[in-house]
């Protein structure tokens, strides 16, 4: 049975129904779509027109637009007319929450609606409530009374939908059956759909979304096979991780939560929601598509079945080997082969500082567990929490030797100490590879893939050695020959994030072989960033930032911070860069910043503590989804967030 792909080893997009909305058309093969959403005031027509225009500019083919109320939904129409003015004809998106009268309005305006179906007719009360069947019929029954209504307006005036789950919302009836679970994300889209079907509406786009890319994932990969299973057709898939957040953070997130599904075919239209402005957006969108449009495979038997379930995080059985595999989190390896001179002072960039005066190495939390130097040797002691990965050929007791598995039949079968094994996946025969390496002693496997199709090759040989019983540890692999930081973080997340979201690996390795002035002296949508002091601490930056946003290797705070959009009731940016810069040494902590309401407490899913918008300029503070102090004014908001976390001892001296 056909899992949730069309082929889990080569790349090949998954077929769904196509949409009309406006003159773009969605799915149905058709190029993958580029949108965000407007951070303007709704009722300023002007500047509202002013920033789609920018961002339509930039690339976007489908504009979103907030419409909180009826008056805000009765402005788009001015928007609209001055945009067609203008000369633009992309197609605008009212964006809809808790009120059906507003979206029956811009459904008569715009050529799409969305409408999030945990708060389009519910009222959030974080209440538990028992249904029997006959109970929650009626709940579906007044669910079709209400929601009727937009579907006939939509089906009359030729105006598409979008029904967008979002994980931090849903509904206090789904939590109370299905709990806070990628599973009742799917029923809280399908109790929509199933009524617009009955309607004979079919201009639908779903969407899954969650600040958490494993929960965003799995949803969507239910939601395609309970389509599949009860309609034998999909709709358009609509891809993004909500508050995702800022800068290289929200760009990693997003593409691995995004690039995951896309590597397997899946998505129609994609968002990346960033705490910036929304033209910033664009760029990282298109350089996501860019990388699957050309995307092609060798003809392969197709495989079907995964040995584990893709819809739960389970991390694959290993047996331990040094610190990696079994239950350690997943190691960090730093490639320094390239280095002419490994000094001290380079080691900084990985988290090592000497502290000549102490004679004292101090360690960073994101210092890396490994260092591969090539054929060369370190000529001063190592603190004993990195450890040393060489050629084979390089004799040192305390290092470990790296070979590649065409160097596998004249090896010996026991070396005595670890060792690292490189397999490359193209043009592998993977079950003599299997046979080879089977009963071997404290073996390592580095797993990569220069192929187009690379994650499936990888997902394949790790399935194949799960089958066959072979349970050493894994590190992934990548290596990225883009330019710029952008690219670069996109094809490191998408390629290892997807695996490590399946659990499927015990490290990372990042590798590139751009000088360092290309990467440093990128610029992001205009925008400079400096991740890192050079190139060895930027993959190292990277590859912890990789299993943080996975969810399997914590190592600094983490933001959970929305888009802004015409809702927002502070300047966003430039409060949430404020709360970073006093809490980002606050490792482990969630910490969500919210526009408003619709966003918090809701949105806001598993953040520890969170910070809403609840009127111009006014904050309510939340710890999880209590709410602990209300309508704080905006300039004192930031001590009282740490107060608060002081308070509930979370806090620390950085």
């Amino acid at each position: 049975m056909q899992l949730y792909a069309e082929s889990l080893t080569e790349y090949k997009r998954l077929k769904t129904r196509e949409v009309s909305v406006g003159d773009l058309s969605l799915g149905n093969f058709q190029p993958i779509r580029v949108q965000t959403m407007t951070t303007t005031d709704t009722m300023d027509t002007v500047a509202t027109v002013e920033q789609s225009i920018r961002c339509i500019q930039a690339g976007a083919e489908l504009i979103r637009i907030t419409a909180p109320s009826k008056k805000e939904a009765e402005n788009l129409r001015p928007i609209k007319d001055e945009l067609r003015k203008r000369g633009y004809n992309t197609p605008l998106v009212a964006d809809i929450h808790f009120t059906p009268n507003a979206a029956e309005i811009a459904a008569r305006i715009v050529e799409k609606v969305r409408i999030n179906p945990g708060n389009y007719i519910d009222k959030k009360k974080f209440e538990f409530i028992e249904y029997d069947d006959a109970a929650y019929r009626e709940e579906i029954e007044r669910i079709r009374d209400r929601f009727t209504p937009l579907i006939r307006i939509c089906k009359e005036y030729g105006t598409a939908m979008r029904i967008g789950t979002n994980h931090g919302s849903l509904s206090d009836r789904i939590m109370s059956r299905y709990g806070d679970t990628a599973l009742g994300m799917v029923e809280s889209a399908m109790e929509f759909l199933r009524v617009a079907r009955s309607e004979n509406y079919h201009q639908i786009v779903l969407s899954m979304k969650s600040s958490n890319p494993q929960v965003m994932v799995q949803a969507y990969r239910l939601l395609i096979r309970q389509m599949n299973e009860e309609f034998a057709e999909c709709y358009p898939l609509h891809l993004g991780v909500t508050e995702a957040g800022d800068g290289e953070d929200g760009r990693i997130k997003s593409a691995i939560g995004i690039g995951s599904l896309l590597e397997d075919g899946i998505g129609d239209t994609i968002r990346v929601s960033l705490t910036e402005d929304p033209e910033f957006e664009i760029p990282v969108c298109r350089d996501l598509v860019r990388r699957y449009q050309a995307s092609t495979s060798p003809e392969k038997p197709s495989r079907l079945n995964l040995p584990y379930s893709p819809f739960e995080y389970k991390r694959r059985i290993s047996d331990p080997v040094l610190q990696i595999g079994g239950l350690h989190v997943p190691v960090v390896i730093a490639d320094f082969s390239r280095e002419k001179n490994i000094s001290r002072e380079v080691l900084k960039s990985i988290g090592y500082n000497y502290e000549v005066s102490l004679d004292k190495w101090l360690i960073g939390e994101a210092a890396a567990d490994f260092i591969y130097v090539g054929n060369k040797k370190i000529n001063f002691p190592l603190p004993g929490t990195l450890s040393v990965i060489c050629d084979h050929e390089i004799v040192d007791e305390d290092y470990l030797p790296i070979i590649d598995e065409t160097e596998l039949p004249g090896f010996p079968q026991d070396v005595g100490k670890t060792l690292f094994v490189r397999i490359k996946l193209e043009n592998l025969d993977n079950q003599k590879t299997i046979e080879l390496i089977r009963n071997r002693k404290k073996l390592v496997l580095c797993l990569s893939s220069g192929a187009s199709n690379g994650m499936q090759l990888v997902r394949n040989f790790i399935a194949e050695l799960m089958e066959s019983g072979i349970q050493y540890p894994l590190i992934l692999e990548v290596e990225s020959n883009h330019i710029t930081i952008e690219e670069q973080l996109i094809h490191f997340s998408a390629e290892a994030g997807s695996l490590f979201l399946d659990g499927l690996g015990d490290g990372i390795w990042l590798r590139n072989h751009n000088p360092i002035e290309s990467i440093l002296n990128s610029k992001l949508n205009g925008r400079t960033y400096l991740p890192a002091g050079n190139n060895h601490q930027f993959l190292n930056n990277t590859s912890f930032s990789i299993l943080q946003a996975s969810r399997i290797r914590i190592s600094k705070t983490e933001y959970i911070s929305c888009p802004s959009c015409g809702r927002t009731l502070f300047e966003l940016q430039e409060t949430t860069a404020r709360i970073r810069a006093v809490t980002n040494h606050l490792k482990g902590l969630k910490i969500a910043i919210m526009g408003c309401i619709v966003n918090g407490p809701g949105e806001m899913a598993d953040a520890d503590f969170g910070y809403v918008g609840s009127g111009p300029g006014k904050i309510t503070l939340y710890r999880g989804k209590e709410i602990v102090k209300r309508n704080i004014p905006s300039e004192i908001a930031v001590q009282e967030l740490l107060q608060l976390i002081k308070e509930n001892e979370a806090w620390f001296e950085p």
